[in-house]
């Protein structure tokens, strides 16, 4: 017996291992089968309010609902379960601002870790290196993950893998 086939729709996007929600949603929104600019689209279109909006800028208060997760799952193509990993565990309180960043992990594979927001987090487990929380060229502070088109400064357009270097350790 073959294993059974798991069929997506065409819109379907992996989310990464520790992916920030922000960030997978901006990838899901420029997907070329959705092309969705505005987060309060997709959260019309499941039927849960303007919550996608506030998840974008990881305002997790109150935090999303089973019902929420099922109804954007359903959607997107994803099992709640799945998403519910893009938000921070139970107890973990989120720095929503500034927006972080591990230029070293980013150059690694190119996207926002959730853990980076968490507080109790000041630096890269893995790098031994400070969170970055603007650009050390220009010091523009960072946009939101799903903002993040091109992996750079959205000033003065500096790769965020080029960043590493100006990393401090920690």
């Amino acid at each position: 017996m073959e294993p059974e086939t798991v069929q997506h729709p065409p819109w379907y996007i992996e989310p990464q291992e520790g992916e920030s929600i922000s960030h997978y949603f901006g990838r899901f929104r420029r997907h070329e089968a959705v092309c969705v600019s505005y987060p309060g689209t997709l959260s019309k279109a499941a039927g849960i309010g303007p919550v996608l909006a506030r998840w974008e800028k990881f305002r997790f208060n109150p935090f999303p609902s089973q019902k929420e997760l099922e109804a954007i799952g359903k959607l997107i193509g994803l099992e709640a379960d799945r998403i519910a990993l893009m938000f921070p565990p139970k107890g973990e309180k989120m720095k929503i601002e500034p927006i972080r960043l591990c230029a070293a992990c980013y150059g690694e594979q190119a996207f926002h870790r959730l853990e980076w927001q968490f507080q109790s987090k000041v630096g890269c487990d893995s790098h031994k290196l400070r969170l970055l929380s603007e650009c050390p060229y220009c010091k523009e502070r960072f946009s939101i993950p799903a903002l993040w088109e091109n992996g750079e400064c959205k000033k003065c357009h500096a790769p965020f893998r080029s960043m590493a270097k100006r990393q401090k350790a920690y």
